[in-house]
């Protein structure tokens, strides 16, 4: 499956925060976009793995449209 990722700058913290809409609470950030890139991934594999050892639903991924995507691959 492949989740959109939002990607926004906190100004104040001078960090780059992903997160994926599908996946409530689901964030990571990073120093740089490529860093909050490698974080979620990370993020998503260990949520999708914790929702699946619970037996919760794992949502659908969403398309969401933009000017730029990046798309993750998940289980």
């Amino acid at each position: 499956m492949q989740y959109s990722v939002v990607i926004q700058y906190d100004k104040s913290d001078k960090i780059y925060v992903a997160s994926v809409p599908e996946l409530k609470g689901c964030m990571a950030h990073g120093s740089t976009m490529e860093e909050a890139i490698k974080e979620i991934q990370v993020a998503v594999q260990l949520q999708l793995e914790v929702m699946a050892e619970m037996g919760m639903q794992i949502p659908m991924p969403k398309m969401y449209g933009s000017s730029e995507s990046i798309m993750l691959n998940a289980v």
